[in-house]
C-alpha cells in the first residue's frame, strides 16, 4: 500500500471522527435545549406547579438580576471555599500517601482507620466540625478537607503500589535509593492517578462546602438554597442550583487543563 492511499485513508478517518464530534456537540445542546423547552411549556400550561419547581424564563430572570439577590457574592464565596478545600485536601492528601507509602509499618497502622473514615458519612462529623473550628468560613473548608482527603489519601497509595515493580527492582539493582526511587520512577507513573483523584474531588469538595453551607454559613450558595426554601423563593434556589452546576463543570475542566499542561511539561523535560 503506497503513501497516498495510507493518507486518504487517513483523511476520511479524520473526517469521519470530526462529523462524529460535532454529532455529539448538536445531540447534547439539543437534548439540553428540549428540556428546556419541555420545562417551559410544562410550567406554562400547568401540567407542573411553576411555583414548586419554577420555569426557565424566571430562572433567567433571576441571573440577570445578579446585583439585586447578590448573586456574585454567593458564587465567590462558594468558590474560594471549595478551591481552599480542594487544594488542602490534595496537598496534604499526598503527603499522607506518600508517607504511608515509605513506611510499611505506618501504612499497616492506619490502613484499618482510612478504610473507615473513607465509609462514614462526613455530614455526621458537621457539629464536631463546628465546635472545632468555629461556626463560619474555617468549619466549611474543614469539611470540605474533610471529604477530600481520604479519597485522595487511598487513591493515591494505591497507585503508588501498583507502580511496575520491575522498574523498582531495575532501580534497586542500581543502587538507587528510595528517595530517587520515589522521584524518578514512582511519582512520575502515577501523575494520571493524581488528576484523576483530582477530578473526583473537586466535585467531592463541593458537595463538603454546600453541606458546610447548609449548616452554618451566611454566604454561599447553600446558603442561598437554605434561605430560598425557607422563604419560598423557588426561583433562587433553581437558580443557585444551575449555578453550582456551571461552576462544577468549569472547575472540572479547569483540572483537565492543569492536567495536559503538566502532562506536556513532562513529555518535554
Amino acid at each position: 500500500m503506497d503513501k497516498s492511499t495510507v493518507s486518504a485513508e487517513r483523511a476520511v478517518y479524520l473526517k469521519k471522527q470530526q462529523r462524529e464530534k460535532r454529532l455529539i456537540t448538536l445531540c447534547r445542546i439539543g437534548f439540553l435545549l428540549l428540556f428546556i423547552v419541555l420545562w417551559e411549556l410544562a410550567a406554562a400550561v400547568g401540567w407542573i406547579d411553576s411555583f414548586i419547581l419554577s420555569q426557565p424564563t424566571r430562572i433567567v430572570k433571576t441571573l440577570f438580576n445578579v446585583a439585586d439577590n447578590d448573586l456574585h457574592l454567593h458564587i465567590a464565596v462558594t468558590v474560594f471555599e471549595t478551591l481552599a478545600g480542594f487544594a488542602l485536601g490534595a496537598v496534604l492528601g499526598c503527603i499522607a500517601a506518600v508517607v504511608l507509602w515509605w513506611s510499611d509499618f505506618v501504612s499497616k497502622v492506619c490502613e484499618p482507620y482510612l478504610v473507615v473514615l473513607n465509609s462514614l458519612p462526613k455530614i455526621a462529623l458537621g457539629p464536631v466540625i463546628i465546635i472545632i473550628a468555629g461556626a463560619g468560613t474555617k468549619a466549611i473548608i474543614f469539611m470540605a478537607l474533610a471529604i477530600s482527603l481520604v479519597v485522595t489519601v487511598m487513591e493515591m497509595l494505591s497507585g503508588f503500589r501498583s507502580t511496575s515493580p520491575e522498574l523498582i527492582k531495575m532501580a534497586v539493582t542500581f543502587g538507587a535509593q528510595k528517595r530517587q526511587i520515589f522521584q524518578k520512577i514512582v511519582f512520575p507513573a502515577n501523575i494520571n492517578t493524581l488528576f484523576n483523584s483530582l477530578k473526583i474531588n473537586i466535585g467531592l469538595s463541593l458537595v463538603g462546602v454546600i453541606a458546610g453551607e447548609f449548616l452554618v454559613s451566611k454566604a454561599g450558595l447553600g446558603y442561598l438554597i437554605v434561605y430560598g426554601g425557607q422563604v419560598f423563593k423557588m426561583d433562587i434556589v433553581m437558580a443557585s442550583v444551575i449555578i453550582l452546576a456551571a461552576a462544577a463543570a468549569v472547575m472540572y475542566e479547569g483540572v483537565i487543563l492543569l492536567q495536559r499542561l503538566v502532562m506536556r511539561f513532562y513529555r518535554y523535560r
